[in-house]
Parts: structure tokens; sequence; C-alpha cells
């Protein structure tokens, strides 16, 4: 572990894996150390806030103490993503993994992911907890554009566009929920340590 200051109120917290970082993230989740504000994890990182008041050097020492591989999984609130199996990229997703396109449909659908943090765009979510046959590479090029609610496939990751934007991920299909809404509280439909199943949509 590495903590590492950053800007005038904040820390930064290097781990060694992204199981260690959820870890450390859900720890202090339930028991921040005084002066800590606002939580930010990452792959391998979480980010500390801090007030003005607080002493970086107290929280360090706390944050140091805790247990990276101890922390119990939590088990967030469930959201169901209905998700049509159209993707342009669902065939190559099949190419490259070995299974055929309802094999991809059925372990997508068939597993539970979690949220692990967010990033890219308010309002994106990692998910990790799939299954190992559906890690791919992002795609060689990416698009220009892809549109919101597209459903993609990075390394272990699924994730949802929320909005219009370049991105790289294999696309393999798209939900009409809406990711981002700023006139909901809070705006973000996914937030870390939610549990996410999607629902394939079939066609009429």
């Amino acid at each position: 572990m590495r903590v590492l200051p950053c800007g005038d109120q904040g820390l930064l917290v290097e781990t060694d894996s992204l199981e260690e970082a959820l870890g450390l993230y859900r720890s202090l989740e339930r028991a921040s150390p005084p002066g800590v504000t606002d939580l930010v994890p990452a792959a391998r990182t979480v980010l500390l806030l801090l007030t003005p008041e607080a002493d970086p050097a107290l929280v360090e020492r706390e944050v140091r103490k805790r247990d990276l591989t101890g922390a119990e999984r939590e088990r967030g609130p469930l959201v169901r993503v209905p998700v049509h199996y159209d993707g342009e990229d669902l065939r190559e997703v099949a190419d490259l993994t070995g299974l055929s396109v309802r094999e991809v449909v059925r372990l997508h659908t068939g597993c539970e992911w979690t949220v692990a943090f967010g990033g890219f765009a308010p309002g994106f979510a990692y998910l990790t907890g799939g299954p190992r046959e559906l890690r791919v590479p992002r795609r060689a090029e990416s698009r220009t554009r892809v549109p919101a609610g597209a459903v993609g496939l990075a390394g272990e990751f699924s994730g949802v566009y929320p909005r219009s934007s370049p991105g790289g991920w294999q696309l393999v299909g798209r939900t009409e929920l809406a990711m981002w809404r700023e006139d909901r509280d809070p705006p973000a439909l996914l937030r870390p340590g939610a549990r996410v199943r999607f629902e394939e949509v079939r066609p009429g």
C-alpha cells in the first residue's frame, strides 16, 4: 500500500489489486476516519477527500490499520437492467471467446455483477464479477461515437455508456434505462456496491 498526498485536501491510497481497493473502500465506507468527507474508489486506488481541519498523517495511520483482505463483500441494492442483445460487436465477442452468440448472452445475463467504481463519464459504472469466459480486450480502434445505453465488455469489466461519447469497449447490446439523470437523487443509477442483473429483452 502507498499513501500519497493529492492536492491540498486529499490522500490517494494505492493498492496492489482491485480486490484490495474494494476491500479498503468498503472498510472506509463503513467507518471513515475523522475528517474524511468523501471516498472515490478506482481499479487499484481509493481517493480520500478531507476537510480543511483534518490531519492527513492521522488519517493515513488509520488507513494503514485496515485489513484489505478481511472486509466482507456487502450486498448492495439490486438493479435489473433490461438489455436488447443486438450490439455491433456481439458476433466478434463470440468469436474472441470461442462461444456462440447465445452462450455470450446466457453468460452475461446468468450472473450477478457488482459495481466496483465509477469513472470515465458521470454515471459510467465499472461492473465486476462476470465469468472469465467473457473477458475480451478493448477494440483495437475506439469508436468516435458510442450511443447512450450501449452495453459493453472490456477486460474483466462490463458497463453501460450513460451518454453518447467516444469509446473502445466491445458492444454486446443496449438498454433504455438512463444511467445518469440530474433530476434523480442520486443522479447515478449504478453506484459502488450495487448489484446488477442484466435481463434479456426478447424481440417482439
